[in-house]
């Protein structure tokens, strides 16, 4: 039986939009509202606004969510849809902190998805059935935990992994009970403690323990993604948009940068065009270059950049960056990783 939270009533194709809209007055929780939540889905998909979703929008709303048919079903117009409607994605096990509550609808902030918009993480509405409050996630928060390498994986009910529970995603994160050699067992925000191969996991002590990484493990975690179709506001191996892409990668490789690409310039290590580095972030703006930020992709070397382009596209990796439609908006480039 799973234990829900039920909370008391009280062509723009740029990937990189700037998300400018604050938090309002009316943007808080209910004091007899739980202070934090776990996402209960895949990955639970933030709107600006509660119920402006369609028809096609229903299985990224459900619990169990089926982000897969959601996004195969969308047509490159139904992509563009979302664009200036969708915030971001928090994945299975990811917390959230409460911040406001309309019907059957929660405004949460996400935890480890930094953005000037709110110190508490970035801000978004999703379904109240996609939520969960579990007293024993939160006490293992400080233990060792499985962290997802593959696109996508699947949790099991048994060892054997033979009795599929959900499918979950690149980055997903949640904490080690036990394993034996080609399972581990690990729990889950509602739905007790699930078993995942070993082989998709690695399993950390905790976030300060992932090892630092090279330009080269940057760019080979990124690789695996390569054909991934697009997804505004997406942060999951469903589906990235630009800046989404640049952040889970580094995050996967224990290195948070901010969420948004307007935010991800003004941070890390400016680098000049003629000292770029593999794994350096590469930004474009519009009004060729000098005005708001639009995208963002990974400097792959060679004059190359692995990247999510757009709601008509997938990850490529753009051959030849100053002789493309990108050149003349280039922005400049930010280093996050450290010599080694």
């Amino acid at each position: 039986m799973k234990k829900r939270i039920w909370l008391p009533f009280s062509l723009v194709m740029l990937c990189g939009l700037v998300r400018a809209r604050g938090e309002s007055a009316a943007s808080r929780k209910s004091e007899s509202t739980p202070d934090a939540a776990y996402i209960d889905v895949a990955a639970g998909t933030l709107w600006t606004e509660p119920r402006i979703h369609r028809t096609i929008d229903t299985p990224s709303l459900l619990n169990p969510a089926d982000l897969r048919l959601w996004i195969s079903n969308m047509s490159v117009e139904d992509k563009l849809w979302l664009v200036g409607k969708l915030e971001t994605q928090a994945l299975f096990g990811n917390k959230v902190m409460i911040l406001e509550i309309q019907d059957d609808w929660v405004k949460v902030a996400v935890e480890g998805e930094p953005t000037p918009r709110n110190e508490l993480g970035y801000p978004g509405w999703l379904p109240k059935k996609q939520l969960t409050f579990n007293k024993r996630m939160q006490r293992k928060s400080d233990q060792p935990f499985a962290l997802v390498k593959d696109k996508t994986t699947w949790l099991y009910h048994n060892k054997k992994l033979t009795k599929r529970f959900i499918e979950i995603s690149f980055n997903t994160q949640l904490p080690v009970v036990n394993w034996v050699k080609n399972a581990v067992k690990v729990i889950t925000p509602s739905g007790g403690k699930k078993w995942i191969s070993a082989g998709s996991v690695n399993i950390y002590k905790s976030f300060s323990d992932i090892p630092k990484p090279s330009a080269d493990d940057i760019i080979h975690t990124a690789e695996q993604f390569l054909g991934l179709p697009y997804l505004w506001s997406g942060m999951s191996g469903f589906g990235f948009d630009c800046s989404g892409f640049a952040h889970n990668i580094y995050k996967h490789h224990g290195i948070i940068i901010p969420r948004d690409a307007s935010a991800q310039i003004l941070k890390g290590k400016k680098v000049s065009k003629g000292d770029l580095q593999k794994g350096d972030l590469l930004f474009f703006a519009h009004q060729n270059g000098q005005g708001a930020v639009h995208h963002v992709g990974i400097y792959y070397g060679r004059d190359k950049m692995i990247h999510s382009p757009n709601s008509r596209s997938s990850i490529e990796i753009l051959d030849d960056i100053w002789q493309s439609s990108y050149a003349p908006e280039y922005a400049g480039a930010r280093r996050y990783l450290e010599n080694k």
